[in-house]
Protein backbone atom coordinates (compact mmCIF):
# COMPACT_ATOMS: atom_id res chain seq x y z
CA UNK A 1 0.00 0.00 0.00
CA UNK A 2 1.49 3.55 -0.95
CA UNK A 3 1.27 5.56 1.70
CA UNK A 4 1.82 9.23 2.41
CA UNK A 5 2.04 11.69 4.92
CA UNK A 6 2.37 15.54 4.93
CA UNK A 7 3.32 16.68 8.42
CA UNK A 8 3.59 20.65 9.37
CA UNK A 9 6.06 20.10 12.50
CA UNK A 10 7.36 23.78 13.28
CA UNK A 11 7.58 24.16 16.76
CA UNK A 12 9.33 21.41 19.29
CA UNK A 13 9.34 18.65 16.40
CA UNK A 14 6.57 16.67 18.52
CA UNK A 15 4.36 16.19 15.34
CA UNK A 16 7.39 14.55 13.18
CA UNK A 17 7.96 12.62 15.62
CA UNK A 18 4.46 11.13 15.80
CA UNK A 19 4.51 11.59 11.84
CA UNK A 20 8.01 9.03 12.11
CA UNK A 21 6.05 6.41 14.16
CA UNK A 22 3.26 6.92 12.02
CA UNK A 23 5.34 5.99 8.81
CA UNK A 24 7.13 2.95 10.08
CA UNK A 25 4.01 1.27 10.95
CA UNK A 26 2.71 2.31 7.39
CA UNK A 27 6.02 1.81 5.43
CA UNK A 28 5.06 5.56 4.47
CA UNK A 29 7.41 8.16 3.58
CA UNK A 30 6.78 11.47 5.32
CA UNK A 31 7.07 15.28 3.60
CA UNK A 32 6.36 18.72 4.39
CA UNK A 33 3.34 20.52 2.51
CA UNK A 34 6.05 22.35 0.83
CA UNK A 35 7.88 18.53 -0.56
CA UNK A 36 4.22 17.45 -0.91
CA UNK A 37 3.30 16.81 -4.87
CA UNK A 38 -0.16 16.58 -5.65
CA UNK A 39 -0.04 14.27 -8.38
CA UNK A 40 2.11 11.76 -5.99
CA UNK A 41 -0.99 12.02 -3.50
CA UNK A 42 -3.78 11.21 -6.18
CA UNK A 43 -1.35 8.15 -6.98
CA UNK A 44 -1.14 6.75 -3.25
CA UNK A 45 -3.80 4.39 -1.81
CA UNK A 46 -3.58 6.29 1.79
CA UNK A 47 -2.52 10.24 2.74
CA UNK A 48 -1.92 11.20 6.38
CA UNK A 49 -2.08 15.06 7.39
CA UNK A 50 -0.81 16.36 10.18
CA UNK A 51 0.08 19.43 12.09
CA UNK A 52 0.71 20.74 15.90
CA UNK A 53 -2.16 22.64 17.25
CA UNK A 54 -2.23 26.42 16.48
CA UNK A 55 -4.61 28.61 18.67
CA UNK A 56 -7.12 25.68 18.25
CA UNK A 57 -6.47 25.01 14.65
CA UNK A 58 -3.89 23.10 12.32
CA UNK A 59 -1.56 25.02 10.97
CA UNK A 60 -2.25 27.14 8.23
CA UNK A 61 0.75 25.72 6.24
CA UNK A 62 -1.10 22.24 6.39
CA UNK A 63 -4.91 23.68 5.80
CA UNK A 64 -3.42 25.79 2.62
CA UNK A 65 -1.86 23.20 0.82
CA UNK A 66 -5.23 21.35 0.87
CA UNK A 67 -7.09 23.93 -0.14
CA UNK A 68 -5.14 24.22 -3.22
CA UNK A 69 -5.55 20.40 -3.67
CA UNK A 70 -7.31 19.38 -6.80
CA UNK A 71 -10.18 17.70 -6.86
CA UNK A 72 -9.55 13.65 -6.03
CA UNK A 73 -10.37 10.06 -5.04
CA UNK A 74 -8.65 8.51 -2.23
CA UNK A 75 -7.93 7.46 1.44
CA UNK A 76 -6.74 9.74 4.14
CA UNK A 77 -6.39 10.47 7.69
CA UNK A 78 -5.63 13.07 10.36
CA UNK A 79 -3.51 13.67 13.19
CA UNK A 80 -2.39 16.57 15.76
CA UNK A 81 -0.42 17.27 18.62
CA UNK A 82 -1.66 20.00 21.15
CA UNK A 83 -0.63 20.92 24.16
CA UNK A 84 -4.24 21.24 25.49
CA UNK A 85 -7.07 18.80 25.55
CA UNK A 86 -9.68 19.32 22.50
CA UNK A 87 -13.28 20.87 24.23
CA UNK A 88 -15.90 19.14 23.48
CA UNK A 89 -17.38 21.65 20.84
CA UNK A 90 -14.43 22.57 19.11
CA UNK A 91 -12.96 19.59 17.61
CA UNK A 92 -8.95 20.69 16.43
CA UNK A 93 -9.29 18.09 13.48
CA UNK A 94 -12.67 18.24 12.07
CA UNK A 95 -12.14 21.20 10.01
CA UNK A 96 -9.44 19.73 8.00
CA UNK A 97 -11.35 16.89 7.89
CA UNK A 98 -14.38 18.59 5.99
CA UNK A 99 -12.27 20.14 3.56
CA UNK A 100 -10.57 16.62 2.69
CA UNK A 101 -13.94 15.44 1.85
CA UNK A 102 -14.38 17.89 -0.26
CA UNK A 103 -11.89 17.51 -2.10
CA UNK A 104 -13.02 13.74 -2.56
CA UNK A 105 -11.25 12.02 0.14
CA UNK A 106 -12.45 9.69 2.56
CA UNK A 107 -11.33 10.16 5.76
CA UNK A 108 -10.99 6.81 7.74
CA UNK A 109 -9.85 8.79 11.28
CA UNK A 110 -8.56 10.71 13.25
CA UNK A 111 -6.05 10.76 16.40
CA UNK A 112 -5.04 13.57 18.55
CA UNK A 113 -1.91 13.54 21.45
CA UNK A 114 -0.72 15.67 23.94
CA UNK A 115 2.63 17.54 23.09
CA UNK A 116 5.37 19.78 24.83
CA UNK A 117 4.40 22.83 24.37
CA UNK A 118 5.33 26.47 25.12
CA UNK A 119 2.74 28.91 24.18
CA UNK A 120 2.65 32.58 25.33
CA UNK A 121 1.60 31.87 28.92
CA UNK A 122 3.26 28.47 29.33
CA UNK A 123 6.41 29.81 28.02
CA UNK A 124 6.93 31.31 31.82
CA UNK A 125 6.72 27.94 33.06
CA UNK A 126 9.37 26.34 30.90
CA UNK A 127 5.97 24.70 28.66
CA UNK A 128 3.80 22.31 29.53
CA UNK A 129 3.87 18.35 29.00
CA UNK A 130 7.69 18.37 28.71
CA UNK A 131 7.73 14.72 28.50
CA UNK A 132 4.93 14.39 25.30
CA UNK A 133 4.44 12.50 23.16
CA UNK A 134 6.08 9.83 25.16
CA UNK A 135 6.21 6.32 24.27
CA UNK A 136 2.96 5.67 25.34
CA UNK A 137 1.30 8.05 22.69
CA UNK A 138 3.80 6.77 20.37
CA UNK A 139 2.71 3.31 20.70
CA UNK A 140 -0.91 4.68 20.23
CA UNK A 141 -0.39 6.77 17.18
CA UNK A 142 2.02 3.36 16.00
CA UNK A 143 -1.37 0.91 16.89
CA UNK A 144 -3.64 3.62 15.33
CA UNK A 145 -1.37 3.80 12.26
CA UNK A 146 -1.87 -0.08 11.98
CA UNK A 147 -5.32 -0.08 12.44
CA UNK A 148 -5.30 2.02 8.94
CA UNK A 149 -3.16 -0.70 7.16
CA UNK A 150 -6.29 -3.05 7.83
CA UNK A 151 -9.64 -1.06 6.54
CA UNK A 152 -10.61 -1.90 3.11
Amino acid sequence: MKTIIVCASVSHGNTRRVADTMARALGAKVVSPEEADPAELAGADLVGFGSGVFYSRLHPRLTDFVKALPLTRGRAFVFATSGLPEIAPVSFTRPLVRLLEGKGFAVDGSFLCRAFDTWAPFKLVGGINKQRPNAGDLAAAHAFAEGLRELP
